[in-house]
Parts: C-alpha cells; sequence; structure tokens
C-alpha cells in the first residue's frame, strides 16, 4: 500500500508540474506576441522621441533668424520665413499632420549643436553643412541643400575670389561655421574676425572692419540681396552639403525626415520651394 500511495503521488505532483509549464509558455507566448507586434495591447510602435514629439503636439526646430532665404524674421511681423522654415513645415506636417504644429527657435552656428544636444530642440534646420567632425556628435538627415563656399564684398572691391586673398587680408565670419576653418585652411594666416552670426559680420563688413564676409554662397546671395552695393565673387571653393541634424541615436526622427525630403521630390513641393527662396531650380 505504501508503494501504490507513493506512485499516486508522484503522478499528481508530475501532472501539476506540466500544468505549470504550459501555463508559462502560454504567457511567454502571449508577451513575444506583443512584442512582435509592437501594439497588441493597443499601445503607439512609436520609438520614444517620435512619441515624445506626438504626445507634445508639435516639433521644436531650430532655425537660423538673420539668414536671409533660408530663416530671417521679420521684425515687423515676427514671423521667421526661408527655405529651411518651409521644409521644417514639410516635416511637421509628415510627422503630426499639421505644418503648423511647429515651435521654432533661434539659434546659430555655435548654439545649435549644445541646443539640440540638451533637448531645447528636436531638430536642427539651419545651413549647417554635413561634416565628419560634426558626424561624432549629431545624426545627419539625407542632404537637403547642396551649397559651396564663396566671398561677398563691396563692389569695386580687389578681391575677386580666393585666389585674391592673401595673409593680409581681413576675413570675417560667423563663429562656429565651417567656413572659418575652410579658409583658414585655404589661406594659411589670414586674419579673421568672428562675429555671433551673420547680420552681425555684414554689418561689420559694411563698417569697414574687414576685406570680405565668407560663408556658404547661398547665405551670401542672401546678403547681396539685402544691398546691391555688395556681390558675390569667384567660384566656390568648397562643398558644402546641408543637413538636418537629430540627436545622436534618434534614427527613426531621421527617417521621419528623409521620408519628407522623398516625398517632396516626388511631388515637386521640393522644387517649388527651392524656386521660391534661390530663384531658381535645383540642378539636377
Amino acid at each position: 500500500m505504501i508503494k501504490i500511495k507513493s506512485i499516486k503521488w508522484v503522478s499528481l505532483l508530475l501532472v501539476a508540474a506540466l500544468f505549470v509549464i504550459a501555463g508559462c509558455g502560454n504567457n511567454n507566448n502571449a508577451g513575444n506576441s506583443a512584442a512582435a507586434g509592437g501594439n497588441a495591447a493597443g499601445e503607439s510602435t512609436d520609438s520614444a522621441a517620435i512619441a515624445k514629439i506626438k504626445e507634445r503636439g508639435k516639433l521644436l526646430v531650430g532655425v537660423k533668424y538673420d539668414t536671409r532665404l533660408f530663416g530671417l524674421k521679420d521684425p515687423a511681423s515676427g514671423n521667421v520665413e526661408g527655405f529651411d522654415i518651409d521644409i521644417s513645415k514639410a516635416i511637421a506636417r509628415h510627422i503630426l499632420g499639421d505644418e503648423n504644429a511647429i515651435e521654432l527657435k533661434e539659434v546659430t552656428s555655435k548654439t545649435r549643436i549644445p541646443m539640440l544636444n540638451n533637448g531645447e530642440i528636436d531638430m536642427v534646420v539651419a545651413t549647417m553643412t554635413i561634416t565628419e567632425e560634426r558626424k561624432k556628435e549629431v545624426d545627419f538627415s539625407d542632404v537637403y541643400f547642396q551649397a559651396g563656399q564663396s566671398l561677398l564684398v563691396k563692389k569695386g572691391s580687389p578681391i575677386t575670389g580666393l585666389e585674391s586673398v592673401t595673409k593680409d587680408t581681413k576675413i570675417l565670419g560667423s563663429k562656429g561655421a565651417t567656413s572659418i576653418k575652410n579658409i583658414k585652411e585655404k589661406v594659411p594666416g589670414v586674419t579673421v574676425l568672428e562675429f555671433d552670426n551673420y547680420q552681425d559680420a555684414f554689418a561689420a563688413l559694411k563698417a569697414g572692419q574687414g576685406d570680405a564676409l565668407t560663408t556658404d554662397d547661398a547665405i551670401l546671395y542672401g546678403m547681396a540681396a539685402q544691398d546691391d552695393g555688395y556681390e558675390v565673387v569667384g567660384e566656390p571653393f568648397t562643398d558644402e552639403p546641408y543637413g538636418i541634424a537629430v540627436q545622436k541615436g534618434n534614427s527613426d526622427v531621421v527617417q521621419a525626415i528623409n521620408d519628407t525630403l522623398a516625398e517632396l521630390k516626388a511631388n515637386g513641393e521640393y522644387d517649388a520651394i527651392y524656386t521660391k527662396w534661390i530663384g531658381k531650380a535645383p540642378a539636377k
């Protein structure tokens, strides 16, 4: 009898163990199903960065306020307008379904990466050249504008291009811009005065504090449009591909931006924005 009872107890324990294992297996399958589907319980499939933007209900974009054609604030109306602004609105429309669901924050060449990385803004759309050095700090979208560095001078200036610049030439530029590093490499020993933004640098040029102002040609054309006493001279001497910067690791935001750019180019809206601000269609 003792043996029979022992056998019965062992059998009961085995059956109970099988039920426990089966139950655990079903729970794991349910968990795996939710993970694979991403939304088994109705949860959003958005990653943290995109989900945060949607929860906030607006896109925070760092743009320049002093760069005619790309981002310039009208002191009378308070509106900021330009190529970068229109691209930013298109991104907001893609992510949030409304191009007006956007808040623009002023950045300069010096402040844009710190503001991005401390979370003040979701992205930088501010004539920012993609460089290997900057890729160590931020992630970039595809190229959204192709520019090249040049020189702005007063009409009649003896400076007609980079070949006219010597170490005795006084060059003006903006702090944090790649153009400062480039001109120093192209003309070793050249004197460079750096200002907080391009409008201050342009004002200094008009005040006779320097011989030429250097940055990307697209920005310089905007300055020349402000005052017909100045002109862009020579051929571009660098390649300046502009990208939209986001915090490192936010690959979903980069993808959303790239998808927007692809849509704009496919439906012709990119060409329309380019022509509106630059005055001609982009090179194909």
